[in-house]
């Protein structure tokens, strides 16, 4: 049986939870995409079009484009999670009456 349960131990995850999780996978995955594609283009499929280029440019060219895309992606994908599981985080805590995090480390209080 699957076990939605939260591993800090605050129970179960809300129906809401889980369709703002999907949602948030699906945004990552689609932004993701998105910024990857652009940054092929950039290196890659627009010069290699646009100048007409063949050969051995056009390989690198492409190399190096599938490889900064793929990067691209990564870095999009794992930002965009982060930052969402840091805010359910703080949805959490603020209902379970926590004191808020401050904004800035070091800070005591999200107005210092």
């Amino acid at each position: 049986m699957n076990d939605m349960g939260d591993t800090a131990g605050q129970g179960r995850r809300s129906q809401a939870e889980r369709d703002a999780i999907t949602v948030e996978i699906g945004y990552a995955l689609a932004s993701a995409t998105a910024a990857a594609v652009l940054v092929f283009m950039a290196v890659a499929g627009g010069p290699v079009l646009v100048f007409g280029l063949s050969g051995g440019l056009a390989e690198t060219l492409t190399g190096v484009g599938v490889t900064l895309a793929a990067v691209v992606f990564l870095v999009r994908l794992v930002t965009v999670l982060w930052r969402f599981a840091d805010r359910l985080r703080g949805r959490r805590a603020a209902a379970a009456g926590a004191p808020p995090q401050p904004s800035q480390p070091g800070r005591t209080s999200p107005d210092s």
